[in-house]
């Protein structure tokens, strides 16, 4: 494909069109202080070949096969066998076009329906989509559904989701008629049920539960269902780490209306934050055409072969966009592929191994450092997460990193206020001997 630069007749065509001037005018909502126009020095021209040097010079720089990684807080590091990699990069599977053509897209089409397959597996749910960035998106995605079902404008949020979910929904809701409140959390680390009972009213319309929550803490919240029971308020059930599915009780068990989150753990690396892949599901049949992305369904065709086509996409690059339901329209197929070839390759069986050596391992660590004179915040059970209280977690993790240990994800991060808690994760890529270090590098360092 040929790129050219456009010309000064186009330039002004297409600033006519909107109304502006000019370019400088375009952009002047950014901040005068974000702008300079001083030259920037990119350095001479190179070849190709002096590309190449140049960049392996800085991966180099970058190296991390050194370093002990405690890392996770949305986004997992975990074993992806060799299969995903050499089956996800055959040629047929690495393009971004969407299957709009079932006779010429049949591979595309039953990898993501068996996606969806497995996927309402996990969560107990029979219906779940395909294509949504990741669980943030899908969190504010999932908010917005029950907001068109329940036609209520107020809902509740566990103060427990994670920090980026919630940056993410206030940015969806900004400019529309919709309120909520955060439902606070107890020593346990759980939702706290005083607090649930002081702000639940019929006004809600729905209720998003993190379990494991941001902190690691696996949340029992079958009661939220109980309490609300069909008072026209949706239960909805967040999933940061796919991967405790394999181990945990699904969504479905606590009678979740709607279930969102992010599949990164299953075949997806971490890399620099993605590419990551969100999902949602229900068992409603009703909320089916509320549903956002895209639904790949099962048929026959003339001859009465079976065949998979779009059954249902309401999204606005497929519908007028008035009547689509979220204006998300990337192709996620490729990260579908890799997560349905993954699961796939584990199986049963072998996910709930996975999900169980990451459990061990995390409360092993927990039960160490415990021993070692490191408080840990909050009581209630793990999955692969917790958080520990140190003195100065910035500093700490600082010289920790001098030791080539990356301890985790110091919370003042996201809370300000908070500056003694650092986030830790365990995942199959931890190995016995590297807890250990870092429960030796904890208990010296903390001082």
């Amino acid at each position: 494909m040929r790129y050219f630069p456009n010309s000064e007749k186009s330039i002004k065509a297409m600033l006519n069109s909107v109304d502006v001037k000019s370019i400088e005018e375009l952009f002047d909502t950014i901040p005068k202080s974000n702008l300079t126009k001083d030259e920037v020095d990119y350095g001479k021209p190179l070849s190709e070949s002096e590309l190449i040097s140049y960049f392996k010079k800085l991966e180099e720089e970058n190296r991390v096969k050194d370093f002990k990684l405690f890392l996770g807080g949305g986004s997992y590091y975990h074993f992806i066998p060799e299969v995903v990699n050499y089956l996800s990069l055959k040629g047929e599977f690495v393009t971004p076009y969407t299957p709009y053509q079932p006779e010429v897209s049949q591979g595309t089409l039953q990898a993501t329906f068996e996606y969806q397959t497995m996927i309402s597996d996990l969560l107990g749910m029979e219906f779940s989509n395909a294509s949504l960035y990741d669980g943030a998106t899908a969190a504010a995605e999932g908010l917005l559904l029950a907001w068109r079902i329940t036609r209520k404008r107020k809902f509740l949020i566990a103060k427990s989701l994670h920090p980026e979910y919630i940056a993410t929904i206030k940015t969806y809701v900004k400019n529309l008629n919709i309120e909520f409140d955060f439902i606070d959390f107890n020593e346990e680390g759980r939702v706290s049920k005083e607090d649930f009972d002081k702000k639940y009213n019929d006004e809600i319309g729905g209720i998003l539960i993190q379990s494991p929550n941001f902190f690691g803490i696996i949340e029992d919240y079958k009661w939220i269902k109980e309490k609300i029971g069909d008072n026209k308020t949706l239960l909805i059930s967040v999933i940061a780490e796919a991967l405790s599915l394999g181990l945990l009780k699904p969504p479905s068990y606590f009678g979740a209306d709607v279930a969102v989150g992010e599949a990164q753990s299953f075949g997806l690396y971490p890399n620099f934050g993605g590419p990551t892949l969100g999902f949602i599901a229900t068992s409603n049949k009703k909320f089916l055409w509320e549903m956002p992305g895209r639904i790949v369904g099962e048929t026959v065709d003339a001859d009465g072969e079976k065949g998979f086509v779009l059954t249902l996409s309401t999204r606005e690059q497929h519908i007028r966009r008035e009547r689509a339901t979220s204006n998300i329209c990337s192709n996620q197929a490729w990260c579908v592929i890799r997560a349905a070839i993954f699961l796939s390759v584990y199986g049963k069986k072998g996910l709930k191994e996975l999900a169980k050596q990451n459990m061990l391992k995390a409360n092993y660590a927990r039960e160490n450092l415990e021993k070692a004179g490191i408080k840990t915040k909050f009581s209630g059970p793990i999955f692969n997460e917790f958080v520990i209280e140190v003195n100065d977690a910035v500093s700490l993790h600082k010289r920790l990193l001098e030791k080539k240990i990356v301890a985790g994800i110091p919370l003042n991060w996201f809370y300000p206020d908070d500056k003694n808690s650092i986030l830790l994760t365990f995942t199959d890529m931890n190995s016995k001997d590297d807890i250990d270090e870092l429960v030796k590098a904890l208990e010296e360092e903390n001082e």
